[in-house]
């Protein structure tokens, strides 16, 4: 009887385990099917812009090779490898918040984030570049470079700013989350018996990088792979 009793205390040392779940086991299941379910909302919502992208260049595939004639490919290149630095250094922060590395943790955490930060930096360089040539949809849009595209190339580059923009707010969400994820750090919040957080959101930062490898191409290279 007495062991009984004691049963469904047990959880009780592990003041990260909610009352609701057996173990942490079971926690971090539930954890990892909401996050996957979050996400592929997301794949959903991206979705239907890569659709719209894919009809809409079908329709004007000139008019959309010549706009990416345009876009600035080295820079578009460069964010690439910054994004794809930022998920080796994410997954290296799981890692080290499951061997209970905190100074690891730390160091791949704000590697993590300065890695988005100069990926945003570069995409409003290329945004205020963009504005200065006259190419944000609109009154003022002029495209010398094709002139017979001048209505169609505004579909390309109204898809450019929405798709782009989506994905930039959402790397401003990742480093919010990432902030979140320092503070817990620097307070040992994390360890072996609880990562959650830290592989939730490394998942969602996956994600977001995925996102870009799909971008860079259909937006940048269009015109160079003809």
């Amino acid at each position: 009887m007495a062991d009984t009793l004691v049963a469904p205390h047990e959880a009780e040392h592990d003041p990260h385990l909610r009352h609701h779940f057996a173990n942490a086991d079971q926690q971090l299941d539930s954890a990892t099917l909401g996050m996957w379910t979050f996400l592929i909302t997301e794949v959903l919502f991206f979705g239907g812009m890569f659709t719209a992208y894919v009809i809409y260049r079908s329709l004007y595939h000139d008019a959309f090779a010549a706009t990416s004639m345009v876009m600035n490919v080295p820079l578009g290149g460069i964010n690439t490898g910054v994004l794809i630095c930022s998920s080796l250094s994410m997954a290296l922060a799981v890692r080290a918040a499951q061997l209970g590395q905190r100074k690891a943790q730390i160091i791949s955490l704000l590697l993590t984030m300065f890695f988005g930060v100069v990926f945003l930096g570069v995409k409003a360089y290329e945004y205020h570049e963009k504005y200065i040539e006259h190419l944000i949809p609109g009154p003022n849009f002029q495209f010398p470079e094709a002139p017979q595209y001048f209505h169609n190339a505004q579909i390309l580059f109204f898809l450019y700013f929405a798709m782009t923009g989506m994905h930039a707010v959402h790397m401003i969400i990742g480093l919010g989350l990432l902030t979140f994820l320092l503070i817990g750090a620097y307070r040992s919040k994390y360890g072996p018996t609880y990562f959650t957080p830290v592989e939730m959101i490394g998942l969602y930062w996956h994600f977001v990088d995925v996102v870009w490898i799909f971008l860079f191409p259909l937006l940048y290279l269009i015109g160079h792979t003809k």
